[in-house]
């Protein structure tokens, strides 16, 4: 069942690019910019990561960190981080644990969905945006959302 705005995050564990173990509770109250996206180094994924990259000063003004995912593997990852410069962490899925837990749905039964999470300090999630075409209304729907939390 997919997760919706007012829903508490799932908890989890989950390893990025470097092996280090990444979780909701280790960030202490900050809010969290959760993106799922199809796979990595792709046209329309390295739009929305460079995305988050730009604005990743803003999101962080904001109170936020950033953590992408999606089902590639920690080498994958690495590449697509240097590649394109991240600041941010990419959470290896390769089993689909962590989309499975969010409900993030299959495009046309095939690609893996593109949907962006913003949950709060609390853990209660504030957004979910799911749109596969449109990469660049990512970043543009968290920054909102932060935005909201904030005043």
């Amino acid at each position: 069942m997919p997760i919706a705005v007012g829903d508490q995050a799932p908890q989890f564990k989950a390893k990025d690019q470097n092996g280090v173990e990444r979780s909701l509770a280790e960030l202490g109250g900050k809010p969290l910019v959760l993106f799922f996206y199809p796979k990595d180094d792709t046209p329309g994924c390295t739009i929305e990561a460079c995305g988050f990259r730009d604005q990743y000063a803003a999101l962080q003004e904001l109170g936020a960190e950033v953590w992408g995912v999606s089902g590639d593997g920690a080498g994958s990852h690495r590449r697509f981080v240097s590649k394109f410069q991240l600041p941010y962490p990419l959470l290896v899925d390769e089993g689909n644990a962590l989309r499975n837990a969010f409900g993030v749905a299959k495009t046309l039964f095939v690609i893996p969905g593109r949907v962006t999470y913003v949950i709060d300090g609390s853990g209660v999630v504030r957004l979910v945006f799911d749109e596969m075409l449109d990469a660049n209304a990512h970043v543009r729907q968290a920054m909102a959302t932060l935005q909201q939390l904030k005043s």
